[in-house]
């Protein structure tokens, strides 16, 4: 698992919560403190866009599921695995690279057993094709693409936002997609699948995606605290790193190889750890949690 260094972009869990941190927010900052020094499974779920408390928990899942059934990676297992993991981990936002549109309700409807108490939203975005003009398609012919779980706010406010990154590498037929959903002012979750055949438009794709389209999203529906979770195809202290695409203020957590979930400077990080699946994809689940410090001030 690896993270980014103290000093770099990442701030203490006293420094993000110090805000206003008096009386019974000093209780929660410690207790947050420790609970960042433990496994992930011990930092307890709270509702990530009800608002109604300060901090505000999340748990992020990260999975890269090679089901197109195109695929040397294919297994045939991998939406068997997911259920088994979301059912097991508990999840608060799933984002989901490699999967055929079909999986999106498959899993939304095990998330959604999950959360009885909530109301949840999913979302799916096809990857293009550029010699069709169409949509990629998985073997069984449905569209292929990302796609994105997460629960709602009691008034269920949110907005989609999706789109195809505007350079892709001309030598492969996929074009790389980009998904968001918005929910509330509580947090602009985010999902992609960068380009696997060449680092640098990978890297082009990365920086584009948080220094323009995240922009225009939050002008358009209002800031809220952003998380970006997917297979960046882009490795830390590789060549390029992915930390060249990375604003600064931001955090980011990864699997040691090319999944990992950045964070806006409101979002503290706090742990992080790599969930098996089973041999029934090539890459693990990245699971981790994160602090939105809902005492912030609003930004526009």
């Amino acid at each position: 698992m690896s993270t980014d260094p103290p000093g770099d972009t990442t701030r203490s869990p006293g420094a993000l919560l110090g805000r206003r941190a008096s009386g019974p927010y000093r209780a929660i900052r410690r207790a947050l403190a420790l609970g960042c020094l433990v496994a992930v499974a011990a930092v307890p779920a709270e509702s990530p866009v009800a608002g109604a408390s300060a901090p505000t928990t999340v748990r992020v899942l990260q999975l890269n599921l090679c089901n197109s059934g195109r695929a040397g990676c294919y297994t045939g297992r991998s939406l068997t695995r997911a259920a088994e993991v979301i059912r097991a981990e508990r999840p608060d936002l799933v984002t989901l690279n490699e999967i055929c549109q079909s999986d999106v309700p498959t899993l939304e409807a095990v998330f959604a057993a999950v959360h009885t108490d909530a109301m949840v939203v999913s979302a799916f975005q096809a990857a293009g094709d550029r010699p069709s003009g169409a949509d990629t398609r998985c073997r069984n012919g449905q569209a292929y693409g990302i796609g994105l779980l997460t629960r709602l706010a009691a008034d269920g406010r949110h907005a989609v936002h999706s789109g195809i990154h505007p350079t892709q590498d001309v030598a492969d037929p996929e074009e790389r997609p980009w998904l968001c959903v918005h929910v509330g002012d509580a947090l602009n979750a985010c999902t992609t699948h960068l380009a696997a055949t060449s680092h640098a438009v990978a890297l082009t794709q990365c920086g584009h995606l948080l220094d323009e389209i995240l922009p225009a999203v939050r002008r358009d529906s209002g800031y809220a605290p952003t998380v970006l979770s997917g297979d960046l195809n882009l490795r830390l202290d590789d060549d390029p790193d992915v930390r060249a695409c990375t604003p600064p203020g931001y955090r980011r957590v990864g699997d040691g190889a090319v999944q990992h979930i950045l964070t806006s400077a409101d979002i503290m990080l706090c742990c992080a750890r790599s969930v098996g699946m089973g041999g029934a994809t090539d890459h693990p689940a990245l699971l981790a949690t994160l602090v939105i410090d809902d005492t912030r001030p609003t930004r526009r």
